[in-house]
């Protein structure tokens, strides 16, 4: 079946992206900027709001109240996937600030979720778990909660299950007996995890392990979505990554200039948000961010309107590209194949770790919502009119009951004989049918942690994460406001 590519979509998206990396020069050291004051206007901020409370009830809607396993995707259910667990942990305290659910309901719910994971077998068998060594398996069945037919072991996706239940266990911080069960049990998942049994050359992860093949052969090198994953592994109190962990970590960055930006290269923009999500990195810095002179925000800021540059310049000519539609990430496409239209033939495909850079273009004409709803923290008042221009397209055929639905794509208006995913419609593009939890996952996280902070702020309260971030040579901001932990 098709969608059985897609086994790996979070690890499988850096794969795709991830070479061996190299310094291709440096830029004069900048000073760290941030974002310009924007006041949305009375009709984008209702826009906001419908669009977080969607999103919101994606989650709380779509996932099993009783064991918290949230799906893959949604209307089409196939299996559960462990990082849209971790967000969905993410969106049960949001929902309960905004007023959409009580806080009782939100720690119920993350109690239930929580209690499931820790109580799911771990082994080394191929069957009948799901997971090991503190790991789990990039996919769950839903009927058990075990491996789902041959996934992989993943280990950003455990790390994206993990941000969600830290951020829960600081923010539930309260006396009730829920509340004191979710701060144990969220402990009791991280503790377990063993970090160094992952690691497979110097200081470095592996991106996942089968029982039936052992390591698979990529490693999580260069800039990309693992820097959340990396600080958990330093911040464990058990069984930590060692202390070159970090400085081999960013010893595989490149640095390239793209579309008039310098920053850290990763083409899909998923890769400058999932960290984003969770860790507040505004002013903190590293020893390689201490030499570049600006911090990872500043690096994605940049990374952002490179995209939308390189949107606007459109030098592959596809339809609907603009200063106000942009976004490229990995997301469902229509279909693998090509189409003659307008006398060019054009290479579409299905699900893509779609993004450009210095290294590469991969551009097949269809932008996902969540690459630039998703940077609000970055380019507030470009996103939010990116949102807006998003929610009109093809007269609100691409937005839905959840919000955005996944993808679309103007160029491609009349259907290829097989589409994979979505729909055709005549005249207007493709659009797709389903919504992701890893894509609806940052849209809610960032546009909160635009408007109030919550998860950052909450964050900088784990012990666990201001460990790793220390370990890691991070200084400055609200972190040298914070008790070394050790």
């Amino acid at each position: 079946m098709p969608h059985v590519f897609r086994v790996s979509a979070v690890s499988w998206r850096a794969i795709l992206v991830l070479l061996p990396l190299v310094f291709s020069g440096a830029c004069a050291p900048r000073p760290v900027t941030t974002p310009a004051p924007f006041t949305p206007s009375l009709q984008q901020r209702a826009l906001l709001d419908t669009i977080g409370e969607r999103t919101f009830r994606w989650f709380w809607e779509t996932t099993d109240p009783q064991t918290g396993l949230t799906p893959d995707r949604w209307p089409r259910r196939t299996f559960s996937s462990v990082a849209a667990i971790g967000f969905a942990l993410t969106a049960y305290p949001i929902g309960a600030e905004r007023g959409w659910i009580r806080r009782e309901q939100a720690a119920e719910r993350t109690l239930n979720t929580l209690r499931t994971l820790w109580r799911l077998p771990q082994g080394d068998a191929p069957r009948g778990v799901a997971g090991y060594q503190g790991f789990f398996y990039h996919f769950l069945e839903f009927d058990t909660g075990h491996r789902y037919r041959d996934v992989e072991l993943s280990t950003i996706d455990t790390g994206l299950l993990l941000g969600g239940a830290l951020f829960c266990q600081s923010y539930f911080a309260g006396d009730s007996p829920v509340e004191v069960q979710i701060r144990a049990t969220a402990d009791s998942l991280y503790r377990r995890v063993n970090w160094p049994w992952f690691v497979q050359r110097p200081s470095t992860l592996s991106m996942g392990w089968r029982p039936e093949r052992g390591y698979i052969k990529a490693n999580w090198t260069g800039y990309n979505e693992a820097m959340l994953l990396i600080v958990l592994g330093l911040g464990s109190p058990t069984h930590p990554l060692d202390d070159a962990a970090w400085a081999q970590w960013t010893s595989t960055y490149a640095w390239h200039t793209f579309e008039g930006q310098p920053h850290l290269d990763f083409a899909p923009l998923f890769g400058h948000q999932y960290s984003h999500s969770w860790i507040d990195f505004r002013g903190i810095q590293d020893a390689y961010m201490r030499e570049r002179g600006i911090d990872y925000f500043e690096n994605s800021r940049r990374a952002t309107l490179s995209q939308r540059s390189y949107a606007i310049r459109n030098p592959m000519g596809w339809r609907g590209y603009g200063a106000d539609m942009w976004g490229l990430t990995a997301s469902d496409g229509p279909f693998d194949g090509t189409m003659d239209i307008d006398g060019v033939t054009r290479r579409f495909h299905t699900y893509w770790a779609r993004g450009v850079s210095t290294r590469e273009t991969n551009d097949d004409g269809t932008l996902a919502p969540t690459a630039a709803v998703s940077s609000i923290v970055f380019t507030p008042e470009l996103s939010v009119r990116a949102a807006v221009s998003m929610r009109e397209q093809f007269n609100g055929l691409a937005w839905g009951q959840y919000g955005f639905l996944d993808a679309f794509n103007p160029t491609l208006r009349s259907a290829p004989p097989k589409l994979q995913h979505g729909h055709v419609v005549p005249g207007d593009g493709w659009v797709d049918d389903d919504y992701l939890g890893i894509d609806q996952g940052p849209i809610l996280v960032m546009l909160e942690n635009w408007r109030t902070e919550l998860v950052w702020k909450t964050m900088r309260r784990n012990p666990y994460i201001v460990r790793g971030l220390q370990r890691a040579g991070f200084r400055g901001g609200w972190l040298d406001a914070t008790s070394p932990t050790r």
